[in-house]
């Protein structure tokens, strides 16, 4: 008889899975890039859109800068022109100051006490040259004599109000109490006064002012006035014998 031959069967372990994995929708990618490459380098499309809008601000900072020059020359211009108007019309002149006479009391130097009060008696001239312009004289100003840095006495310049092409002359007390002389000033004093030199002192005043043109006052501008002066004696009687002044103008 002839030998029959049967199929071979695969075993139960070796038989493939029941269900095999999905295989990926077909034109699905998944691709990784860095994220430092995602921001420096973006899509063609994006960078132009960015040197768009860089170029767009970048035009209009340099339109607002222009915008300011341009008004801060027009605002330059209307000044100078209104100042030259100014000038024009009202032809303004600096007002000017004078110390003419001193008269000194208080300064005993006889006494063997270093401590003395003085008083001076100052006699100042204020000149108004222009047209049309005034000035006020207001509170809170001060008048100081000194002798080598050294405040002797002091007072107030009076307050009043000078119309235009006026020369006032007055007079101001100044009074000093419990002055104590250096040794040396002492020294010095009474040498010049034995001797017949002259004595240097220096008269500082600050004036706070405002300027009248027409009908318009200005603000408070501060004047200040300084003299050096040398006076021949110590008395009542005493006499300048020279004299240089000077003035400055504060504006703010």
């Amino acid at each position: 008889m002839a030998e029959r031959i049967h199929p071979e069967t695969t075993p139960r372990n070796e038989q493939e899975p029941s269900h095999p994995p999905a295989p990926a929708a077909a034109g699905t990618y998944v691709i990784q890039i860095p994220k430092d490459q995602i921001y420096r380098v973006p899509p063609p499309e994006n960078a132009d859109r960015i040197k768009g809008l860089s170029r767009r601000r970048k035009s209009r900072s340099t339109t607002c800068c222009c915008c300011c020059c341009c008004s801060l020359l027009l605002l330059v211009l209307l000044l100078a022109i209104a100042a030259g108007v100014f000038y024009l019309v009202f032809r303004p002149e600096s007002p000017n100051y004078s110390v003419d006479g001193v008269s000194i009391a208080g300064l005993n130097l006889t006494s063997p006490s270093s401590v003395v009060s003085p008083r001076f008696d100052v006699s100042v001239t204020a000149d108004n040259p222009n047209d049309k312009i005034g000035i006020y004289y207001e509170r809170g100003s001060s008048v100081e004599v000194s002798y080598k840095d050294v405040a002797l006495c002091d007072g107030v310049w009076p307050q009043f109000y000078q119309p235009s092409n006026n020369v006032t002359v007055f007079k101001t007390s100044l009074k000093g109490s419990s002055i104590e002389l250096t040794s040396s000033m002492r020294k010095d004093l009474v040498a010049a006064q034995t001797s017949g030199k002259t004595v240097p002192f220096k008269v500082n005043l600050r004036v706070p002012v405002k300027i009248k043109v027409g009908s318009v006052k200005t603000w408070t501008i501060k004047v200040k006035v300084r003299c050096d002066l040398t006076v021949d004696k110590l008395t009542s009687q005493s006499k300048i014998v020279s004299k240089d002044c000077d003035y400055s103008v504060k504006l703010w």
